[in-house]
Order: C-alpha cells, then sequence, then structure tokens
C-alpha cells in the first residue's frame, strides 16, 4: 500500500515540460515570471524549457511565444501492450 502512495504523490508532483521561443520584445516582457517562478532552462535564440505552470502565468501575462515542443506522457500499459487476440 505505500508504493501506491508513492507512485500518487509522485503523480501529483510532476509537471509537464514545455519548449518555447521567445521574441526579443516578449522576452523583456517576460523576465520578471521567468526569474521569479522558474526554475526551467535557457537555451540558445531565447529557446526556454519551462514548467507547464510558468507557461501558463505568461499566456495570462498576455505574453506571445512560440510552443516548439512538449513533452509527451508515458503511455499506458494498455496503450504499450495492445489487445491480446
Amino acid at each position: 500500500m505505500l508504493w501506491v502512495l508513492r507512485l500518487w504523490y509522485g503523480l501529483l508532483d510532476y509537471c509537464m515540460k514545455i519548449i518555447i521561443q521567445l521574441s526579443r520584445e516578449e522576452e523583456a516582457k517576460a523576465l520578471p515570471i521567468l526569474l521569479r517562478h522558474s526554475p526551467g532552462m535557457i537555451l540558445p535564440e531565447r529557446t526556454y524549457v519551462l514548467a507547464d505552470d510558468v507557461v501558463g502565468r505568461l499566456q495570462n501575462a498576455g505574453i506571445r511565444f512560440t510552443q516548439l515542443s512538449r513533452e509527451a506522457l508515458a503511455p499506458s500499459l494498455e496503450e504499450v501492450a495492445g489487445e491480446r487476440v
């Protein structure tokens, strides 16, 4: 039973990573949010790897960006194994 609770809490702590790219103007507007809220990673060409909640904060602030990639969730056991005949 303990492992089920650990798995459950692990899923609650999980946050999806999203890769975005900002223009120079939008990056200047986004920096206060990024510096305050994000444990993300900065890549070349104003590209950022951020948690989904930080991306939501940027959207709420009206900051425009291009989403380059979104981390995929792991498939379920049924999706991996397929239907048995």
